[in-house]
């Protein structure tokens, strides 16, 4: 699976890069010269949605997401992984659910026939975002839920604010020494 954490990767840095490039010369283009692209707000949005939902699964596979997990922390490894699991399989239920409900959307976008506002492209196929966001979303879940069942992982790693913090303050105070 090394080429979907790639995959990923160079879609959130493609995505970023390409909205602020079309951002900025709308702006150049706005101001500049009193002209831009009537497509450049819509097109932007499409690429923030694509930066998101891919986003969102790079989170769930680095654990970057943030969390309440004081308590599943004190527990020990045995009942934290229990625990893990459950919590896992309430997010791929929730997924589950939004992934459904978003195919079902995309199909009745694709058979309604209409288009984007500002490009001539079927709205349906900006849409699909939805479904393939959610799906890969949902199979980075089943990536750490069975690293929960094989034993590989005794808990669901969350994003720690905290220890982040931390790290950043004495970070801060050795360059400040240095």
């Amino acid at each position: 699976m090394r080429w979907l954490d790639k995959f990923e990767e160079w879609t959130v840095m493609l995505m970023l890069a390409a909205m602020t490039g079309l951002t900025f010369v709308q702006v150049v283009l706005r101001y500049g010269f009193n002209s831009g692209f009537s497509w450049a707000l819509e097109l932007t949005t499409v690429f923030f949605a694509a930066m998101i939902f891919v986003g969102a699964s790079y989170g769930v596979r680095v654990g970057a997401h943030i969390g309440v997990d004081a308590l599943v922390k004190l527990m020990p490894p045995g009942p934290r992984r229990f625990i893990s699991i459950i919590v896992v399989a309430l997010c791929l239920g929730y997924t589950g659910i939004v992934l459904y409900g978003s195919i079902t959307y995309v199909m009745k976008m694709k058979m309604v026939g209409v288009e984007m506002e500002d490009m001539p492209i079927p709205i349906w196929m900006v849409r699909s975002l939805l479904p393939l966001g959610f799906g890969l979303i949902a199979f980075r879940f089943l990536q750490v839920l069975w690293q929960l069942v094989t034993g590989q992982s005794d808990s669901l790693h969350l994003g720690d604010e905290a220890a982040d913090a931390m790290k950043l303050k004495a970070d801060d105070s050795e360059g400040a020494q240095a």
